[in-house]
């Protein structure tokens, strides 16, 4: 490594040696392949992509957007035919997208919308003006704020509200911006342009020795930043790549021996970085090294998606999408867990071998619950599972509070039996055979069921009573907030929603089953089903998360701000800070319920009288 203090001959102006064997000069090996399923054409040159939230998005020339969401990819219709350079957003119903003619579009969950550039004259073409100024890439903070560059030196602030113009003191063409760790900003583009906005929001340029056509910016964990681009060669006929490093207010390099193509983008990799450019080129940066990557294409790779793994995907030209993740849906997925990996579930001894459906915690003692087969019901004692007396052979599915200490329980045959504390006795029978799937109470006892055929009842205190729920599909899972606030699921993405005086119908975007639901409040909630599915309604809108587990989903719950969903072939997901993880459960049965107290923990159980337990202490 060595310090540029001025300019030298451009030939040599490179940064981080690759150290490679005097045996062999090949590119490394690495599994770089083409995701399947996307229906990008050999005409969709892709500039950039987004990840995050259950979300993924890859943008492009003449306003492509691509989404995968639920297991596959979309195109999404794009308010502007023009190319769309860079995304950023907090979230996937938050994203903004910069591109040509000034482009800026944002995306609330549900449609694109142009918000500013795209200015048309009075003959109907694209006026010559400002706001016209082609962007080419964005920045964001926690606050709301934006920052996006485009050519001759055009700098866009948007503050929550409108988008100004910010003076950055230069007309050379801006490609790339970043956050520093310190909260200040970072732009860089031609010929060498290296730009800081301090706090007070000025900007001013940095003496860069290297006269680099700067293509991207990337900040590195020790607050240094690492540029990449490259300079055209008459001699060469074509664009030489560069890699520099700012860091302490100083320019280095390395690698005067490596040629490299031009470089396109810059992410963070399995803990450093990679990079991408032209002719398919990749390389892997680990600290002072630079190694090359073997991508299976010459394809002009643009864009680089981290994903939530660790992982990522490189996008390009000709409608290149690829990754070196051995599978492309756990990748965009949280970390999962690795084959082997100590489970944080441990097996508790039930005492039985019987099915269990379900389990509940009652909300006011903190106490739990599992139940199942031949009227089984058993509650968690100082660690160990007690049962309760039998309630016949009725095959029970759900229980919740009767409001005077006691419980009820309810199944198959359509009946609804109340517990006192000492025995059973039948509550409720609908004398048709017709199976009770959920329940829910609150403290003064006013309660609801639902059930097969579109069943929904009530109970008032006084009487149960037949409601109308508008349909003869199934319905799964209950939720409510209060008597008023109350969401059912069922057969093909049905959602009903009772608003206190009727049930009304809406959708996730899902056809497939969803099997429970369950929210911390009115703008927190996620719902589950089969193969995997996963919703969340924020307040506004439902989203889809892409699927975490190719296993059905059948129960959730949560405590202190995680959310466990269960399923078949043992499947327990967590989700914490915004994303899902898959945990190792140790158990390769199908899981039908769970249950969480702040007291006792989180219970999962399932086939076979199995239960799992995940303690309060470890959520």
């Amino acid at each position: 490594m060595s310090e540029v203090s001025a300019p030298e001959a451009p030939a040599r102006r490179q940064f981080f040696r690759k150290l490679v064997s005097a045996a062999s000069q090949s590119p490394a090996a690495a599994p770089w392949q083409p995701v399947e399923g996307v229906t990008a054409g050999s005409g969709d040159v892709l500039w950039a992509g987004w990840c995050g939230d259950g979300g993924l998005f890859v943008v492009g020339d003449e306003g492509t957007i691509f989404s995968f969401a639920d297991g596959k990819w979309t195109r999404l219709a794009s308010p502007v035919p023009l190319p769309l350079h860079a995304l950023w957003g907090r979230s996937s119903n938050d994203l903004y997208a910069v591109g040509w003619m000034g482009t800026i579009l944002h995306f609330d969950g549900e449609a694109w919308r142009l918000q500013r550039g795209c200015e048309i004259d009075a003959d109907g073409k694209y006026a010559a003006s400002a706001a016209n100024t082609p962007l080419f890439d964005l920045v964001g903070d926690g606050e709301g704020r934006l920052w996006a560059v485009g050519d001759r030196g055009w700098i866009l602030h948007y503050d929550g509200k409108t988008w100004q113009p910010e003076d950055s003191g230069t007309t050379a063409h801006l490609r790339a911006i970043t956050t520093l760790s310190d909260g200040r900003l970072l732009a860089a583009g031609g010929d060498g342009t290296v730009l800081l906005r301090d706090a007070e929001g000025h900007w001013q340029g940095l003496d860069c020795p290297l006269r680099s056509q700067f293509q991207a910016a990337m900040v590195l964990e020790d607050g240094g930043v690492l540029l990449a681009g490259g300079r055209y060669f008459m001699e060469a006929n074509g664009f030489r790549g560069d890699l520099l490093l700012w860091r302490d207010g100083a320019f280095t390099r390395l690698g005067d021996d490596q040629a490299f193509a031009r470089f396109r983008a810059l992410a963070p990799y399995r803990d450093a970085a990679l990079a991408v450019g032209d002719k398919g080129q990749i390389h892997h940066i680990i600290g002072d090294r630079v190694v090359q990557l073997e991508s299976g294409t010459t394809h002009d790779l643009l864009g680089i998606l981290p994903l939530p793994t660790g992982e990522a995907l490189a996008v390009g030209d000709f409608g290149t999408i690829l990754t070196a993740a051995a599978d492309f849906h756990e990748a965009i997925a949280s970390p999962a867990t690795r084959a082997g990996a100590a489970s944080q579930w441990e097996e508790m001894d039930s005492g039985s071998d019987r099915q269990l459906w379900g389990a509940w915690a009652d909300p006011g003692s903190g106490r739990l619950y599992a139940f199942g087969e031949e009227g089984l019901v058993m509650t968690l004692e100082e660690g160990r599972w007690e049962r309760l007396p039998k309630l016949g052979d009725l095959g029970l599915r759900c229980l919740c509070a009767d409001g005077a200490g006691g419980l009820y329980a309810a199944g198959q045959l359509g009946e609804i039996h109340n517990f006192d504390g000492r025995t059973w006795r039948k509550h409720f029978d609908l004398h048709v055979d017709v199976t009770i799937l959920a329940l829910w109470s609150d403290a003064s006892g006013e309660a609801f069921a639902i059930g097969d055929e579109g069943l929904a009842l009530h109970w008032d205190g006084k009487s149960w009573e037949r409601m109308i729920s508008g349909t003869k599909s199934a319905l799964y899972g209950l939720w409510a907030q209060d008597n008023a606030h109350m969401l059912a699921v069922g057969d093909f993405g049905m959602i009903l929603r009772w608003n206190g005086t009727r049930w009304d119908e809406f959708h996730a975007g899902t056809e497939n089953f969803l099997f429970d639901v369950w929210g911390s409040g009115l703008d927190n909630i996620f719902t589950v089903g089969l193969s995997g599915t996963i919703g969340h309604f924020d307040g506004r809108r439902w989203t889809l998360t892409p699927a975490r587990a190719r296993a059905d989903l059948l129960a959730l719950t949560g405590l202190d701000g995680a959310v466990f969903a269960v399923g078949s072939a043992g499947s327990i997901l967590r989700h914490a800070e915004g994303q899902w993880q898959l945990e190792a459960s140790g158990f390769d049965g199908g899981l039908r319920g769970v249950a969480a107290s702040p007291e006792q923990g989180v219970i999962a159980v399932g086939d076979g009288g199995t239960i799992l337990r995940r303690v309060a202490d470890e959520l």
